[in-house]
């Protein structure tokens, strides 16, 4: 849970000099990571190994981009 909080707490520092609606997007971001990250534990316990990578970078035209990310999973084979 504490890696929650550090998103979350994170996303705020970075929000204080956007735009409201930059604002909301961002803790809209911040709550899809924890969930991105509650899932990665899952899979973890589940017995799977997870590795997050970019797979492309999407960019918005004005100097903004983004990096987008694909998972490469790894089973334990006993």
């Amino acid at each position: 849970m504490a890696s929650t909080t550090r998103v979350r707490e994170r996303a705020e520092e970075q929000t204080t000099s956007m735009s409201e609606d930059q604002q909301t997007t961002i803790r809209m971001l911040a709550n899809d990571l924890h969930r991105l990250n509650q899932s990665v534990m899952k899979a973890v316990e589940a017995g799977v190994s997870v590795e997050l990578v970019r797979s492309a970078r999407h960019h918005g035209g004005d100097g903004n981009w983004g990096d987008l990310l694909i998972p490469v999973v790894v089973t334990n084979r006993h």
